[in-house]
This record gives C-alpha cells, sequence and structure tokens, in this order.
C-alpha cells in the first residue's frame, strides 16, 4: 500500500438480497491508522459493509479499495492486508492459547519455529502468559476476545475489521478490548469499528460515519456530530420543584419559547441553551440567585452522542433493509 493511500476507500457501493437492498451507494474512506467507528441501528448495514470489504460478499456496483487492493478484482491479496473479528471468536476451544497461535501462524505460512516465537510474542503482549496453556474453551468472554484478536495479528494486517468486538462482554473485558484497539492505532494500523455502544464509539474513533437504511447519512468526528444538534447546554435542578415556574420567569430569554411550552407539574429540572458555554453558565446563576432559588445542582453539559445518534436515526427504519 503506498504510504499517500487511505487504508480503506469506498466509492458507491451497493449491495442487493433479493429485493432488500442493503448497501445503496456506500462511500467513506479511512485513513492509514485511524479507528473508524460505524455506526447504525440493527439492520442498517453495517454488517454488509463490513462482509464486502473483507470479501465475505461480492458487491453489485461500486468501487472499494482495502489496503491498496480492489475487492471486487483482487480479493486474494485483499484478504492477505486485513484481519476479521465478529461478534463470536473463531477459535478452537479444545486448544490452548499457544496451540490456537501456532496453529494460525502456520496457516498464514509461518515456519513452526517462527509460529511458536510469534505466539510468545502475542501472549506477552496481550497478558496472557498466565492462561497461555489453558484450553481456550475454559476462558472467560474476555479473555476469549483478546485471543481471538492475537491470532488475527500473527501476520501484522494494514487494516482491521471489528465487527462488535465487545458484544456481550463485561465493563473490564471491555475496557480491554479498548486497550487494544488503541494499540492498533499505536501501530498505524487502519481500523474499521462497528459499535451499538455509543461511549465506546466516542472514545475510540477519530473519525464517525453513521449508517441507516443502506446509506451513509452522516459523518465526521464525535465533537462534529454532537454540533449538528445544538451547542451545550445547562443541565439545572432546584431544591423544590415547585420553583420551576419562578425558575422560567428568572431565566426569561435564556430559555427558548418552545421549552417554556413544555414545561409541566411533572418537570424537575430545565435544560438551558449555553451557547456563551461557561458565561451562560454564570448568568443562570447570576439570575437563579437574584430570584433567591436554591439549586440541588446545576452543570455545564454537552450533547452525547447517544443523542446525536437518535436524533440521526429516530425513524424505525422502513422494511426491506438487511443487517
Amino acid at each position: 500500500m503506498i504510504e499517500s493511500e487511505p487504508g480503506v476507500l469506498v466509492e458507491g457501493i451497493t449491495k442487493s438480497f433479493g429485493q432488500v437492498k442493503a448497501l445503496r451507494g456506500v462511500s467513506f474512506r479511512a485513513e492509514r491508522g485511524q479507528v473508524l467507528g460505524i455506526l447504525g441501528p440493527n439492520g442498517a448495514g453495517k454488517s454488509t459493509m463490513v462482509n464486502v470489504l473483507s470479501t465475505l460478499v461480492r458487491p453489485d456496483g461500486g468501487r472499494a479499495i482495502v489496503a491498496g487492493h480492489d475487492v471486487a478484482h483482487d480479493p486474494a491479496a485483499v484478504r492477505r492486508s486485513i484481519m476479521l473479528t465478529g461478534q463470536s471468536a473463531a477459535l478452537d476451544n479444545m486448544l490452548s492459547a499457544r496451540e490456537n497461535l501456532i496453529l494460525f501462524g502456520r496457516l498464514m505460512g509461518l515456519d513452526k519455529q517462527s509460529a511458536i516465537r510469534r505466539a510468545g510474542q502475542l501472549l506477552e503482549e496481550f497478558d496472557l502468559e498466565y492462561a497461555a496453556d489453558r484450553r481456550v474453551g475454559q476462558y472467560s468472554g474476555g479473555m476469549r476476545r483478546r485471543i481471538d484478536i492475537a491470532c488475527g495479528l500473527v501476520v501484522r494486517p494494514q487494516v482491521v475489521f471489528l465487527d462488535e468486538p465487545t458484544t456481550g462482554l463485561d465493563p473490564r473485558s471491555r475496557q480491554s478490548v479498548w486497550d487494544l484497539v488503541d494499540r492498533l492505532r499505536d501501530q498505524g494500523i487502519t481500523t474499521l469499528l462497528t459499535t451499538q455502544y455509543l461511549e465506546e464509539a466516542d472514545v475510540l474513533s477519530d473519525n464517525i460515519i453513521v449508517i441507516d437504511n443502506g446509506a451513509v447519512i452522516a459523518e465526521g468526528t464525535a465533537d462534529e456530530l454532537k454540533a449538528r444538534i445544538g451547542t451545550s447546554y445547562c443541565e439545572v435542578i432546584p431544591l423544590h420543584t415547585h420553583e420551576i415556574p419562578q425558575m422560567v420567569a428568572a431565566l426569561g430569554n435564556l430559555l427558548p419559547p418552545g421549552l417554556r411550552s413544555e414545561i409541566n407539574a411533572e418537570t424537575v429540572s430545565l435544560s438551558v441553551p449555553a451557547p456563551g458555554g461557561a458565561q451562560t453558565l454564570a448568568e443562570v446563576l447570576r439570575r437563579l440567585d437574584q430570584a433567591q432559588i436554591e439549586l440541588i445542582d446545576i452543570a455545564l453539559r454537552r450533547p452525547s452522542l447517544d443523542q446525536v445518534f437518535l436524533s440521526l436515526t429516530g425513524e424505525s427504519s422502513p422494511a426491506g433493509t438487511a443487517s
């Protein structure tokens, strides 16, 4: 792969299964060494996109270049350049972690001694030396995920596809996978990460695309996507909820008219748009102090990626989409 080329380049990819249009002209790029988060609801087309890029499914139209190779015209070269980890670990449960790694090394063309040496390096790198000779069938979910990813790195890939790699893992195991993704970035490996965990995409991704109904509907950094649905806001919680009407009067023009109309007897807090950030927060405090309204809490918050996701994909996907 030429140094200036992106790790992955996708231009107008389409794919249908019978009457189901799974991908509808998808285009994006992932730079070398970048982590690209791919978000979307169930049935949006995320897994189909990964299957196309990893040569498991042939596209109907468009062009996709992975590690400098065309997925349609040179799939063998693509497969030699990538690693794919799905939602379940592809391991032999009867073998130990060391034996699985050696097996993968031999399958990838390493001689016996090189495969043994590489297995030892990966066991150390992935902090699995203590369980190296234990059968993988006895591993926890997080350990299985780590050894699964390690097997894919026996021969260093240029592009890695992680298709919902933390599904079903406990928080500690999920953090372990996050650390591995950071390690891939540090090694200059391009990583495409599909996930349903918005926090995961926010923390790990250099850039994010949102796919819905087989098409890319948004692209940008986490901060850029958050900016699409508005600025920061002040969340204000009064000590006495019956003082909400007085709060509304005190805050006056800081509250949009639409927000005032939504306030009712069940309202327990106010969200005040804060285009001025900390300055708006200070003005809110000044006005409420003048009105002698006591607060339990006040905080300056930014829109979350969850809010972005719901805003972009709020309408339920129509029938006739694929996962």
